[in-house]
């Protein structure tokens, strides 16, 4: 159990790119990241692409006004100056601009934190994978969900056989915000999710199915994706190309079958986000909506629900646990879960501690290039036809 105890010698000094007044996303990995104020400080950042309400944002935060930075460039050069510059940002910006502020950290000597999806092309992950390589520096993904420690309880009774042979996967995020497109002519952090100069060459499954098919990578590390057949919808005319609804049917290497439906259009729909494991066995499912919960249904018996924080639990999940069975856990908590995983590889790295770095389960590199490869083969059917396709490797993508 976690308890706020420092688990890393000292706090990270941390900066931000991004993430400021207007941002959705800016105050989960604020939150995420200072939970317990043992792993990281925040001390900089280029809050903003309006330097003045950046810095006003940043002051209100607590970071020195002197601190507070109108670009990333200018954040790099000026930190590196100081004997207390920072060690480690995060990237809360709009997806097109990721790959160059992570080139540009990487190359300044910094750990890097980013927002998902990573970049538009595999290509460009495994370029800053060698770079992260060469400089010795963690890169680390914000699949947020993925810190909750239910999904390490799905993983740890997979792994013991629990549900026996895995048959059928299903998944599901869905949500009904963006039921009309008031939002894309009103809100500044939708406009750009549907251009795809900005966010690239998916809307929702960039944005959306990214968390869950990595969640389901997490549960199943060792299934595989043989081949898979996408089909999108624009439903709101004007986001074409870029989809707002799809299904994904999926073959598994040992056989298994699955699908995902990702939708920001599921009208009425607030919290739509589900993953379904069925096992020759059992099955297991979880609901973010009940993310403290997780269904057990073996045949011929009884269905149970396994609570979070049960000693009966395995203990990988209840290593992640924060606050006790009696009370309700969330995103927040997930969010400082993975967070907290970043400062132990970042601090693993320092150290040359190859044996934590092994055994550490969170969102790297090597998961962020994951879920580019899985845009990029969704797309590559949809965009053919909705036809069947082999799911290329890393190899393949990049000839």
């Amino acid at each position: 159990m976690l308890n706020g105890e420092k688990r890393i010698e000292r706090s990270l000094r941390w900066g931000m790119v991004g993430g400021g007044r207007l941002s959705q996303v800016g105050y989960k990995h604020r939150t995420g990241a200072l939970r317990d104020h043992t792993s990281y400080q925040l001390v900089a950042g280029a809050f903003d692409i309006d330097a003045e309400r950046g810095r006003d944002f940043g002051v209100n935060i607590g970071v020195d006004e002197d601190r507070c930075y109108p670009d990333y460039k200018t954040m790099f050069a000026e930190e590196a100056l100081r004997e207390d510059g920072v060690e480690v940002v995060s990237i809360a910006t709009p997806n097109g601009t990721h790959y160059e502020i992570c080139k540009a950290a990487l190359e300044a000597g910094l750990h890097v934190i980013c927002e998902k999806p990573l970049f538009f092309t595999s290509q460009e992950g495994e370029e800053i994978k060698a770079l992260a390589e060469k400089q010795g520096k963690i890169v680390g993904v914000t699949y947020g969900f993925s810190g909750n420690q239910m999904l390490l309880q799905m993983r740890a009774m997979i792994e013991q056989g629990k549900i026996g042979d895995i048959r059928v996967v299903e998944l599901q995020y869905t949500h009904g915000f963006n039921s009309n497109d008031k939002s894309d002519k009103t809100s500044d952090a939708q406009k750009w999710r549907v251009d795809p100069k900005v966010a690239g060459p998916s809307f929702v499954l960039g944005d959306l199915s990214t968390h869950t098919y990595y969640m389901s990578q997490l549960i199943m590390p060792h299934m595989k994706i043989k081949k898979l057949l996408c089909d999108r919808q624009s439903f709101i005319g004007t986001r074409a190309p870029l989809e707002d609804n799809a299904f994904v049917l999926m073959h598994y290497e040992n056989g298994a079958v699955g699908r995902l439906w990702t939708s920001s259009i599921n009208a009425g729909c607030m919290d739509g986000h589900r993953i379904r494991i069925v096992g020759s066995k059992a099955s297991l499912e979880w609901w973010d909506s009940k993310g403290g919960e997780l269904k057990y249904e073996v045949q011929g018996k009884p269905a149970q629900t396994l609570i979070r924080a049960m000693p009966y639990l395995d203990d990988s999940c209840n290593a992640d646990e924060r606050l006790g069975a009696l009370h309700v856990e969330g995103l927040s908590e997930a969010w400082a879960n993975i967070y907290l995983k970043f400062a132990i590889a970042i601090d693993a790295k320092k150290r040359n501690d190859e044996e934590t770095l092994k055994h550490l389960v969170y969102p790297d590199i090597d998961a962020g290039i994951e879920g580019i490869r899985w845009i990029e083969n969704c797309v590559r059917s949809a965009d053919n036809g909705s036809v069947w396709v082999e799911f290329q490797n890393k190899k393949a993508l990049l000839v």
